[in-house]
């Protein structure tokens, strides 16, 4: 079902929700970015979305529906996996006879209404509905999900507190050998807690599982979208059992207990492949567990989705065209460099070039790339195993982390000789990449010769929607004016046409969280925020001469470089993410 976009406009004015001028308007800048005027009128708020949702649907002649605070039976939420619910949003929520009643925010995607009619056996009759339906319905589905999880769990700790009373002789904290750690494992409620926290961990999209013993009692908390969040408090006899499977399943030692461990493991659910690495380490009230998940799928990812956008974005695709020198992505731990650096594997993973890696660990496998894993307990380290695979007639290098001297300067060495190398480096910002290097023993000359491009990053929220538009007050302007140029930033906003030629920060749009119904407080995922630093011909003189950090950075911003906190004022603006979100992240 396609709308008739001029029955829009006329229905648009007959109800007098928007004036001609502003429709006009709209539809000018509709043509120039080549969107819907409907998606316009919505973005520059001159309609609200269950006004303009409501006009598709009386054009397309079907109902439309709103499911806020609609409770939505969980058989008939179900028959759609909350997976294609959230990606496709589309909800089902009535079902009569042979029919099943479906809310969508676009009745013309055919692929998954047809999909669904395969897999429920039903008649699908697609109703239109507004974003915020859409979120109130999926918030169901976890607390649904959440009441099946807290009953596994309570019923699995309380078979496990009846098989220790049952065999009392054994005292659970004790030292145990590692069969009857194995036994233990292997126990029907321990396999069962362990998958249910694998399987609602992924469900919740968490990046990373943290098992955690204490004094008292066993905290299970989950890393969501950059955030910890305590997931359940088990009783503190649970841990042992919990980290023995984890083990189990890791091919670690399990009578080891006090040296860390690491270890990985994979599995696929619902078609997708996905693995976990698994890190121990000992703490006074036991071993503390950590896993971190990783979706093999991850990879295709490019650039712009990822949030590159203007020069910074050109500045790495002209870094990519080089075949020699050096690309570095720095930022703290979980800030996004890795996915950075695998995008850009993907860019250049052609037939006639030869790519290797050296990494610690192989986060997500990439075909016709060679990967090899660190492994410093036999010797295996980032400098040896580079030194190698400079032997190996490699085009293109990628060093997952750049930590000591000597693989600082085989990893300068391959970029002077006919590679191109991509790495990373723990530092705040892009210039600070350059102290760092020559604090590690790289003469400024050989780095001014091989460092092509430094990118440094964070990762921001994303916000679920853009409904909570406000405009900064004087007093919030003079304060955010001690952190950065506004002027400068103003220019960049019109420059990239965010906002108008002519206008100013009192008409600059800031969005707020929606956190109404929603238990992701308003955000859901992550983009990144960036600065791309270029190594110019007057950067490199400044390099040579000794110059500080900070006269590095005053020069590249000169040169066009947005740094991370103007760029993520940038994608505040646009609405991906909100102001106080980028100020958390950046101050952080």
């Amino acid at each position: 079902m396609q709308i008739n976009e001029e029955q829009l406009k006329k229905f648009i004015l007959e109800s007098k929700l928007v004036s001609w001028v502003d429709l006009d308007e709209s539809i000018k800048k509709a043509e120039e970015k080549n969107q819907k005027f409907g998606d316009i009128l919505l973005s520059d708020g001159k309609i609200s979305e269950t006004d303009l949702r409501r006009m598709e649907a009386f054009v397309l002649g079907i109902p439309f529906v709103n499911l806020v605070n609609q409770k939505i039976d969980i058989a008939v939420l179900s028959l759609i996996p909350e997976p294609i619910a959230r990606n496709h949003n589309i909800i089902a929520y009535k079902k009569t006879d042979g029919d099943l009643e479906v809310a969508m925010l676009d009745v013309s995607d055919i692929p998954v209404t047809d999909f669904i009619k395969k897999r429920s056996g039903l008649k699908i009759l697609p109703r239109l509905t507004d974003a915020p339906s859409i979120r109130s319905a999926l918030v169901q589905y976890r607390k649904s999900l959440q009441v099946e999880f807290d009953n596994i769990i309570q019923k699995e700790v309380a078979s496990l507190k009846s098989i220790q009373r049952e065999d009392s002789s054994k005292e659970l904290v004790g030292e145990k050998s590692e069969e009857e750690l194995k036994e233990m494992a292997e126990d029907l409620p321990v396999v069962k807690i362990v998958d249910s926290l694998i399987f609602h961990a992924i469900l919740q999209n968490a990046s990373d599982v943290h098992i955690e013993p204490g004094e008292l009692e066993l905290t299970v908390r989950y890393r969501i979208d950059g955030i910890l969040h305590d997931a359940m408090i088990l009783d503190k006899n649970a841990a042992p059992g919990i980290t023995a499977r984890i083990k189990v399943l890791s091919n670690l030692k399990l009578d080891e207990k006090r040296l860390p461990q690491d270890g990985r493991f994979k599995i696929e659910q619902n078609g997708e492949k996905i693995s976990f690495r698994v890190s121990t380490l000992p703490t006074y009230f036991g071993e503390k567990t950590v896993i971190r998940i990783l979706r093999e799928t991850s990879h295709g990812l490019t650039l712009e989705s990822t949030g590159f956008h203007g020069e910074g974005l050109e500045r790495i695709h002209d870094s990519l065209k080089q075949k020699i020198g050096m690309v570095l992505a720095t930022g703290p731990t979980g800030s996004g460099k890795t996915t950075t650096l695998y995008t850009m594997l993907d860019i250049l993973n052609k037939p006639e070039v030869n790519i290797s890696t050296i990494e610690d660990p192989i986060e997500y496998q990439m075909p016709r790339i060679n990967q090899t894993q660190v492994r410093p307990e036999i010797g295996m380290t980032f400098a040896n195993g580079l030194r190698t695979l400079l032997r190996q007639d490699p085009d293109i290098i990628m060093v997952g982390e750049i930590r000591d001297t000597e693989t600082a300067g085989l990893a300068v060495n391959a970029a002077l000789t006919g590679h191109l190398v991509l790495s990373t480096i723990h530092t705040n910002s892009a210039a600070g990449a350059i102290p760092r290097l020559i604090d590690m023993g790289v003469e400024p000359f050989l780095l001014v010769s091989t460092v092509k491009t430094i990118i440094a990053q964070r990762l921001v929220r994303r916000l679920i929607s853009k409904e909570g538009k406000y405009f900064l007050s004087s007093v919030e302007l003079k304060e955010l004016g001690k952190l950065v140029d506004l002027e400068r930033v103003l220019s960049q906003l019109k420059a990239e046409n965010i906002i108008g030629v002519k206008d100013t920060w009192e008409k600059v749009p800031f969005y707020k969280p929606n956190k109404e119904g929603d238990s992701s407080n308003g955000y859901s995922g992550r983009i990144g925020i960036h600065e791309v630093l270029k190594m110019t011909v007057s950067i490199k003189e400044l390099i040579l001469k000794g110059s500080s950090q900070d006269e590095i950075e005053n020069q590249a911003k000169k040169e066009g470089m947005a740094t991370m906190l103007e760029d993520g004022i940038l994608k505040a603006v646009q609405g991906y993410t909100s102001l106080e979100e980028v100020l958390r992240v950046v101050s952080e």
